[in-house]
């Protein structure tokens, strides 16, 4: 059990280089609950957990991670733009497992960010957008004393995230990155789900395999990548949170 170490980035790395490689070998080897478990006692409850309510293996680590500890610390980035249907699904959730979810907000309001950078910033400029309303309101939501977050992503789901380990030690807020799912498949999200009666975001059976807000996210076509849906006609496949 590691203890609370001072707030926020600047913080050493709990762990020396070759026991980081280790458990990053050995966690992946064991398997996501266990990965889950080992991170709810070694950092409880200084984690996060950051759920998108957007794709299948959000709701996989949701549910796993509420196996393990019910009251694990859950947050979404509210940009102000989520599909009216990932709303339903967060207080869905809220109801069915009787969590609450943190909404962490950007200190700017559509309204305000509009007369600030002008209208539609996300048609102008989609990585200033992301800035203002996921990378920042997300450092502010793992800010303070915590330690480990949480999170759902994939090696396979795209390039940038192809070196992607178990654990990870993230310098840029200075706190371990603990990412359960990252050896899985899609198939593999798809079928926990099925079989575990998670619910999740119906737009993933409308032709969406990747969801963020709506005015940057499309169904994507037969045989395109599945982030190819986000932000499309600008080349990017990340928001920043992971980069």
């Amino acid at each position: 059990m590691l203890t609370p170490a001072s707030d926020a980035p600047g913080r050493a790395c709990p762990f020396a280089p070759d026991e980081l490689d280790r458990l990053a070998a050995e966690l992946e080897h064991g398997g996501a609950e266990a990965t889950v478990r080992w991170a709810m006692e070694s950092f409880h409850p200084h984690l996060r957990l950051a759920c998108s309510f957007g794709g299948a293996g959000g709701m996989v680590l949701l549910q796993l991670a509420l196996q393990v500890r019910p009251d694990v610390h859950v947050f979404v980035l509210d940009t102000g733009l989520l599909f009216p249907e990932t709303y339903a699904l967060i207080d869905e959730v809220e109801r069915r497992y009787e969590v609450r979810v943190e909404r962490a907000r950007p200190p700017l309001t559509l309204e305000e960010q509009a007369a600030r950078h002008g209208d539609a910033l996300w048609e102008r400029d989609p990585d200033r957008c992301c800035a203002l309303r996921k990378v920042g309101p997300n450092a502010e939501a793992l800010g303070g004393d915590v330690r480990a977050w949480l999170t759902a992503i994939r090696r396979e789901q795209t390039e940038n995230r192809g070196g992607t380990r178990a654990v990870e030690w993230n310098e840029k807020l200075g706190l371990v990155k603990v990412s359960p799912l990252v050896g899985w498949s899609e198939r593999d999200a798809w079928r926990y789900l099925a079989e575990h009666d998670v619910p999740h975001n119906p737009l993933l059976d409308r032709g969406y395999a990747s969801l963020g807000c709506w005015p940057c996210t499309r169904p994507v076509a037969p045989g395109e990548d599945s982030r190819a849906g986000r932000w499309a006609g600008f080349g990017k496949t990340e928001c920043g949170l992971h980069t």
